[in-house]
């Protein structure tokens, strides 16, 4: 029995490639840095930003704190809502409340960003708890926001489902002792999600609906 569904948001709720892909390079232009190879930006969606900007363009450690802080200047400034919802999540979203599920969102975005898309979207009422990265780096993996959300609700991981498209998602689910959904139509790819070995993969929203509202 499904009692709580626990959601990551880039590539899992909304495609946010757009506003991200912008501010990368809006930060990496300060150093000089162009990357137009879409592999090569995916590899930022789902670590977190500064690991990422050393790991992918080999930027300092300095550098990247300072990536970070050019990548919020764009994404405050408007980029936040340069996404848009998967269709099909906001019903998914509110046909989960009406079956008196408690929904979680639990993303390594910062917890502004993503308290500011869901009400621009208007599904932050279908939420119970928005939970998120910190800007200051206290919490910045999913495995951090995780251990918030388990130490602020009192959810049972035993009666818990986390959806998300990336490896980070699977592995941080299976950590806190939940079932995982691992989501093809994001940013992550079926392989990536198989050798994580995610409890169930599912290619649409549909499916992702028929299995926590029908399974």
């Amino acid at each position: 029995m499904i009692k709580t569904v626990l959601f990551d948001l880039d590539g899992t709720l909304a495609n946010t490639e757009r506003g991200i892909f912008n501010g990368i390079n809006y930060a990496l232009s300060s150093f000089g840095i162009s990357v137009t190879d879409t592999k090569t930006l995916y590899a930022f969606i789902g670590p977190p930003l500064e690991d990422a900007f050393r790991s992918v363009t080999g930027l300092s450690p300095e550098q990247a704190k300072r990536a970070v802080e050019q990548y919020r200047v764009y994404y405050r400034a408007g980029g936040v809502l340069e996404c848009a919802l998967y269709e099909g999540i906001a019903e998914l979203l509110r046909e989960l409340k009406q079956r008196g599920i408690t929904v979680i969102m639990a993303t390594a975005k910062p917890e502004v960003f993503a308290r500011r898309i869901a009400e621009h979207f208007d599904i932050a009422r279908y939420f119970d708890e928005i939970c998120g990265a910190t800007l200051d780096g206290v919490r910045k993996e999913k495995n951090d926001v995780l251990a918030y959300v388990m130490q602020k609700t009192a959810i049972n991981p035993a009666f818990a489902v986390m959806v998300g498209d990336r490896m980070y998602d699977v592995l941080g689910g299976k950590k806190f002792g939940m079932k995982t959904v691992g989501v093809t139509y994001g940013f992550g790819k079926k392989e990536e999600l198989c050798s994580c070995r995610a409890d169930k993969i599912v290619d649409t929203v549909a499916e992702l609906r028929a299995y926590l509202c029908e399974g």
